[in-house]
């Protein structure tokens, strides 16, 4: 039996997740509210964290302190950085990165001075998704993060000059990957593609992917879940 985090940032994926787990309890730790549940032989502890950097890290923070998960995973929407990617796709962070970090001198652009550049994700979690079946098509590679809600072209080809081979963008994924590995936690980010920067109406698009199928990330996560 494994003890599971399941960190998103949103209400919309949040009352997804409560489907998931059976005998459901609420917790509240410092602002944060969590809950407790099980899905097959597994526990898991489910998080909504808010949006951005900074909740993000708070949240991967406050979980790990009060229940000392054996892994983290992050799930949610992002907006795709290459044209291969499609609206309902879903992107496995290999690695994640920040797209909006400058230390200056003696740092890479997006790296965080004394840490890494980038974070990988979990080779144990990246591997058993591997052989998840999804209505859409499946990625494996970089996702970027930030504080930005990136809707230009000229906000992606910025990512992209200094992270060509980037899937995706998102504002939680790295924070939280950051905070793990501060903490030695396994984690893995997974995404659905809700919107394509660039593209005339991109704003309607994100807002129509809420109508359309928001729940296949979590057909995802089910079997995730239930391959530990």
């Amino acid at each position: 039996m494994s003890k599971i985090g399941l960190i998103v940032a949103m209400g919309k994926e949040f009352n997804q997740i409560k489907q998931l787990l059976a005998n459901p309890q609420q917790t509240e730790s410092n602002g944060f509210i969590f809950l407790q549940g099980n899905l097959g032989k597994n526990e898991i502890i489910a998080l909504q964290c808010g949006i951005g950097k900074v909740c993000a890290a708070l949240g991967a923070a406050e979980l790990i302190r009060c229940f000392q998960p054996d892994y983290i995973i992050n799930s949610g929407v992002a907006g795709a950085l290459d044209s291969r990617l499609n609206v309902m796709d879903v992107v496995i962070g290999t690695d994640t990165v920040y797209h909006d970090v400058d230390c200056g001198s003696g740092c890479q652009p997006g790296q965080i001075q004394d840490f890494p550049l980038l974070y990988p994700g979990c080779l144990n979690l990246i591997s058993r998704l591997k052989n998840i079946k999804v209505p859409r098509g499946i990625h494996f590679g970089l996702i970027c993060s930030g504080d930005k809600f990136v809707s230009s072209a000229a906000d992606l080809h910025q990512i992209k000059q200094y992270f060509p081979e980037a899937l995706a963008v998102d504002m939680e994924s790295c924070p939280i990957a950051q905070t793990c590995h501060i903490y030695r936690i396994p984690f893995v980010s997974l995404r659905i593609i809700s919107d394509t920067p660039g593209i005339t109406a991109h704003e309607n698009q994100y807002n129509n992917f809420w109508d359309q199928a928001p729940e296949t990330s979590f057909a995802v996560i089910r079997q995730l879940l239930e391959s530990l």
